[in-house]
C-alpha cells in the first residue's frame, strides 16, 4: 500500500491518541491490576454562552424585571431556591438533585479582561490561561501530562465525541474521542485496519508515518479494551430520548463498568440566544435538565454518586439587559453547576449577581474560573494544581 492511499484510508484514527504499544502490554496490564477504586471528573460543556440570569434566575431583585421586560421568568414560573434566586421551570427535574444535595451552584464565575468571541473565550476555559495568553494545550491535557498514577492509558481521559477538544490535549498525552465504543471496536477490527499493522511494520521507524502507524497500534488495543469493559454491563436506568443523554447515558455504562478512565467530557450546543430566547433555551434547558436527572440517578443506582463529580459550564454568560430581538447578547461571568455525593457545600454557594454593580452593562466575576478548576486538581484529581494551571489558585470549599 503507498503512503498516499494509507493516509487516505487512516483519517478515523483521529479519534485515537498516544496509546500504549502492543508491546507494553503485560505492564499495562499488570498496572491495571492495581489499581483501586478512584473518583471521576465529567465535565458538562454548554456551548454558545448559555444565559444564566436565565438559569439561575434573580426574581427577587427588580432590576432584573426591570432590564428583561420581555424575557424575565416570572416570579411565580420560578423553582424558588432561596428569597433571591431560583431555577428555570425548564430545569424542574434538577429540583429533586438539588433537594438531595447533590448540586452546588457557583454563582459569577469569570475571569480578567473577559473575551466575548466564543472561540476565543472557549480556548480561555478549555485551556485555563490568561486572556492575554495562548496555549496550545487543555487544563486536562496538562493533568495527563503529570505523573499521576493512571495518566500513562489515553483512556484516562474520554471525550464523547466524534473529535477532542483543546481542554483534553497535552504536551505529550491526549485523551480519546468516541461515540460509540462498538463502532470503533469494528474500526480497528476492519481487515483493511489489521492488514496494514501487519505489513507495514516496516514504517515504525519512519519520522513522517511512524506516529500513524503507532496510534493505529494502539487505538486498536485501547478499543478493545474499552468495548471489552463496557459491554458487560446494561443500564436498567430510563434516560430521555436526546443526544445529550445519550452521551450521559455512555459515561454511566463506562463509568458502572469499572472503565479505568478518570475524566469525561460531554456537551451540548445550542446556548447562543441572540433572537427569540425564551424558547431555544427553554429547550436546551429542559434536555440538559433531564438528562443530567436521570444520569445521576442512575449512578445513584449503581453506587458511583460517592466517587463522581460533575461541572458544567459555558464560555460566558450573557449582558444583563436584553436586546432589541427578545435575546440576549455576549456578556462576561456567569455560573457553574457542580453536582455529585459527596459535595462540602450544597445548594447555592455565593451570593447572586449584584445587578447594582455592573461593568459597563456586564456581570462582574466573583470567582476565577481556575479557582474551580484549582479545587478540582487539588481536592479531586489529587495534583497540584499549580502544576497544571501554571500559577497556584486558591482553592473553594464545595468539595
Amino acid at each position: 500500500m503507498n503512503r498516499r492511499n494509507f493516509l487516505r484510508n487512516t483519517g478515523f484514527v483521529a479519534a485515537g491518541s498516544l496509546f500504549v504499544p502492543a508491546f507494553m502490554k503485560p505492564l499495562e496490564a499488570m498496572a491495571l491490576d492495581e489499581l483501586s477504586l478512584y473518583k471521576n471528573l465529567v465535565v458538562v460543556q454548554l456551548s454558545g454562552g448559555n444565559d444564566g440570569l436565565n438559569t439561575v434566575i434573580p426574581f427577587g431583585n427588580d432590576i432584573y424585571y426591570q432590564k428583561r421586560k420581555n424575557i424575565a421568568i416570572k416570579p411565580e414560573e420560578v423553582i424558588k431556591l432561596n428569597d433571591m434566586q431560583g431555577l428555570n421551570p425548564n430545569m424542574k427535574a434538577l429540583q429533586e438533585i438539588y433537594d438531595q444535595g447533590w448540586m452546588t451552584i457557583i454563582n459569577d464565575v469569570g475571569y480578567p479582561n473577559p473575551d466575548r468571541s466564543h472561540f476565543r473565550s472557549m480556548d480561555i476555559w478549555q485551556s485555563g490561561s490568561d486572556s492575554n495568553q495562548f496555549l496550545s494545550t487543555g487544563w486536562i491535557g496538562r493533568y495527563l501530562d503529570s505523573n499521576c498514577q493512571t495518566c500513562k492509558f489515553p483512556y484516562t481521559a474520554i471525550e464523547v465525541d466524534d473529535s477532542l477538544s483543546l481542554a483534553m490535549k497535552g504536551q505529550t498525552k491526549k485523551g480519546i474521542a468516541l461515540k460509540d465504543p462498538a463502532a470503533l471496536f469494528r474500526n480497528t477490527n476492519d481487515p483493511f485496519f489489521k492488514a496494514v499493522l501487519q505489513s507495514d511494520k516496516e514504517h515504525l521507524d519512519e519520522d513522517n508515518l511512524g506516529y500513524l502507524y503507532k496510534t493505529m497500534i494502539e487505538t486498536q488495543s485501547s478499543a478493545s479494551y474499552i468495548q471489552n469493559t463496557s459491554k458487560i454491563y446494561q443500564s436498567k436506568s430510563t434516560y430521555p430520548q436526546s443526544g445529550f443523554a445519550n452521551q450521559l447515558k455512555t459515561v454511566s455504562k463506562f463509568i458502572s463498568s469499572g472503565l479505568k478512565t478518570r475524566v469525561y467530557y460531554v456537551s451540548l450546543s445550542g446556548f447562543d440566544t441572540h433572537v427569540n430566547q425564551i424558547n431555544q433555551q427553554g429547550n436546551l434547558l429542559k434536555q440538559y435538565s433531564e438528562g443530567m436527572a436521570a444520569f445521576l440517578k442512575d449512578l445513584k443506582t449503581n453506587n458511583k454518586l460517592e466517587d463522581t463529580l460533575v461541572i458544567t459550564f459555558s464560555e460566558f454568560g450573557r449582558r444583563v439587559e436584553q436586546n432589541a430581538s427578545n435575546g440576549t447578547d455576549h456578556g462576561t461571568a456567569n455560573n457553574m453547576f457542580i453536582f455529585g455525593g459527596r459535595l462540602k457545600k450544597q445548594g447555592i454557594f455565593n451570593a447572586a449577581p449584584n445587578l447594582s454593580d455592573l461593568d459597563t452593562g456586564d456581570l462582574k466575576y466573583q470567582l476565577d474560573f481556575r479557582q474551580v478548576y484549582g479545587t478540582i486538581l487539588d481536592k479531586w484529581l489529587d495534583v497540584n494544581n499549580a502544576d497544571i494551571l501554571n500559577k497556584k489558585f486558591n482553592t473553594l470549599d464545595f468539595i
